[in-house]
């Protein structure tokens, strides 16, 4: 005899009212994801220090051009809210008080990776690129490269480029603009 798993899933609006009745709280550390609720890994130290590396590094860059969101939700769809490490998003005076980010505000996320690399890599990017975020950069931390993914079709990225120490990529939205792989990992 099989046996036959459900699993309920969940709507941003019920994800909302999780939070707003205080049944997931700031102490829980979980973002939605295609309708699951799923708990996001500890942030170790080489983790935190290449994310504020790379919020100092785009933040004095693209100050006048971009928003850079830290750690915080976008809103993908009615199923998916995900807390990439980092946003870079059109610049809105509101500062997106009105609502999350949506796919079309966003120019690339950037998602650091150590321990989660292979779920960031097999289910956040296809989910990326599924929404049309135009650009993600996956930082991997254990072989110290940057894997950069545009142009996306489907559920996948037509273009993708492995950067290494001793190279320089730019941002598609950027192009003048070039950060060179060192200055992420120090």
């Amino acid at each position: 005899m099989t046996v036959q798993i459900l699993r309920k899933k969940f709507t941003v609006g019920q994800y909302h009212q999780m939070i707003e009745s205080g049944i997931l709280t700031d102490q829980d550390h979980v973002e939605l994801i295609q309708g699951e609720i799923i708990e996001m890994s500890p942030v170790g130290r080489h983790h935190a220090a290449c994310v504020d590396r790379l919020t100092e590094l785009l933040v004095l860059t693209l100050c006048r051009q971009a928003l850079i969101r830290v750690q915080s939700p976008i809103l993908l769809s009615d199923n998916s809210e995900p807390q990439p490490d980092l946003s870079i998003l059109q610049r809105r005076e509101d500062f997106y008080h009105a609502g999350h980010p949506t796919p079309d505000n966003i120019f690339a996320l950037v998602e650091v990776s150590d321990s989660t690399i292979a779920f960031d890599r097999d289910v956040k990017v296809p989910i990326y690129a599924q929404e049309q975020i135009p650009e993600v950069w996956l930082v991997n931390l254990n072989d110290t490269q940057v894997e950069c993914y545009r142009q996306p079709i489907a559920n996948t990225y037509q273009q993708f480029q492995i950067f290494n120490l001793g190279e320089t990529l730019n941002i598609q939205a950027f192009p003048d603009i070039p950060i060179e792989v060192n200055q992420i990992f120090g």
